[in-house]
């Protein structure tokens, strides 16, 4: 992790100042970037990286849920694509990735959550993700305004709870 904590940083401060909706706000600092990435990680959460020739194109976190009536259920969080690699695919991939290590880890519920109206709830959407509600007045934009956030699910369950 360490020796990716530079190019982290500059994909970090890439997307939010990009308008990314992942808790941050632009103009996003290098050294805010930097302190969030030297602390971020821990044992519940588990960090993918997607690479093109050799430089980071993306991000996503797979967060496990470690209380003991959560041991089935993660979280998706912070799914970033660096925006000279958009519509590549590479989102899609990191989304698979981390379903894929959150089925290994017997995790058969995930959650995320993004801003209304962002491309990334088509992603969500198109790969079976089910909406289970909106909260207004969620995050503060760069603008002040108020957005809402759509809540997310999907379950591996044999009895989908869709």
């Amino acid at each position: 992790m360490e020796e990716n904590v530079n190019e982290l940083s500059e994909l970090l401060v890439q997307v939010v100042d990009d308008g990314a909706s992942i808790g941050f706000l632009p103009p996003m600092q290098l050294s805010v970037a930097n302190k969030y990435w030297r602390n971020v990680l821990n044992r519940d959460v588990v960090l993918f990286v997607a690479k093109i020739n050799n430089q980071i194109a993306g991000s996503i976190q797979l967060h496990l849920c470690m209380k003991p009536s959560g041991m089935h259920r993660a979280e998706i969080a912070k799914l970033m694509t660096a925006p000279n690699y958009r519509r590549i695919g590479v989102a899609r991939a990191l989304m698979k990735a981390a379903e894929k290590r959150a089925r290994e880890e017997g995790r058969s519920l995930l959650v995320l959550d993004t801003r209304e109206g962002d491309p990334s709830n088509i992603l969500y959407t198109s790969l079976a993700y089910i909406q289970a509600g909106k909260i207004p007045y969620y995050a503060k934009s760069a603008n002040g305004q108020f957005d809402s956030t759509i809540i997310y699910y999907k379950s591996f369950h044999s009895n989908n709870l869709s």
